[in-house]
Order: structure tokens, then C-alpha cells, then sequence
């Protein structure tokens, strides 16, 4: 299975950025990964929302190739870790395309991006930051690759 985590600008937070490794350096040995950090919107006011998400919706489709697109949402389709891991299953044994789990900016995702979206997955009804929001997801990752290959996972 070949994973990639796409997203806007690097984790600036080092806690989370530390974080983020840490669950890389788990998930490698599992699944082929990688992370894509695309062209971030900067300098920007908020009020200018479909213009910093234009921008960053160019920059995110340049690594979307023919991959089984995940953006995460708020408000959509919510799973258990167990869930999560039997539909990662699937995936593992389904046609050989790449998961790109797309993870969007402070403003969220583009209209466009999200209509590309095989699945829009919420982590959770509450709200993360989008920083935190890309922590979250690596630790379900691996949590999910540990359940499906049977190994120990401290609880």
C-alpha cells in the first residue's frame, strides 16, 4: 500500500511537527509513505477565504495524480479506528492505486478539491486545527495499520 499525506505548507508547530515524524517513523515500516507539503497561501487576510483556498487547491492538485483521493472534512462521514482499518484493508487487496490523504489549510479545502474526493472523512464532530488535524490522522494511521497486521498497540 502506498500512502501519501498531502497538505499546504509545512507543520509549523515543532510539538506537532515532532509528533508527525514520530508516527511516520512507525507507519514506514507498514506501508510506503510520504509526505507532500504543497505551495501554502501566505501574506494573505483571512477575508480573502476563496483566494488563499484557490491558491492552495493548485498547489495540491499537482500531487493528485490517479491516487484514491480522502479529503478531510468537517461534517462528513465519521469511523471508528476499527472501521477505518477494515476499509484501509480493502484498499490493501482493491486496484493498486495510492491513497492520498489530503488534509487542507486554516481555511480548509477548495470546492474543486473536495468534488475530486473518492471519500470525505472527518476525524472527529469537534473542530482540530489543521495542524493538529495532520497528527491525528498519522496516529489513525498507524493505529489502523497495527490492527490490520495484528500487531500490539498500546491503548
Amino acid at each position: 500500500m502506498d500512502l501519501k499525506f498531502v497538505w499546504p505548507g509545512r507543520t509549523r508547530t515543532p510539538e506537532l511537527r515532532s509528533l508527525q515524524e514520530f508516527y511516520l517513523d512507525r507507519i514506514r515500516p507498514m506501508a510506503a509513505c510520504r509526505v507532500i507539503e504543497s505551495r501554502e497561501a501566505r501574506g494573505m487576510d483571512e477575508r480573502a477565504a476563496e483566494k488563499i483556498k484557490e491558491i492552495e487547491a493548485q498547489g495540491l492538485e499537482k500531487h493528485l495524480d490517479n491516487d484514491y483521493i480522502i479529503c478531510l472534512v468537517d461534517d462528513e462521514k465519521e469511523m471508528s479506528s476499527v472501521e477505518f482499518a477494515r476499509f484501509l484493508e480493502k484498499r490493501q487487496i482493491g486496484p493498486c492505486r495510492s491513497l492520498a490523504f489530503v488534509v487542507g489549510g486554516f481555511l480548509g479545502l477548495a470546492g474543486r478539491i473536495l468534488e475530486r474526493a473518492d471519500l470525505r472523512l472527518s476525524l472527529s464532530r469537534m473542530t482540530f486545527s489543521h495542524e493538529l488535524a495532520r497528527v491525528v490522522l498519522l496516529e489513525q494511521v498507524y493505529r489502523s495499520l497495527t490492527i490490520v497486521k495484528g500487531k500490539h498497540y498500546a491503548k
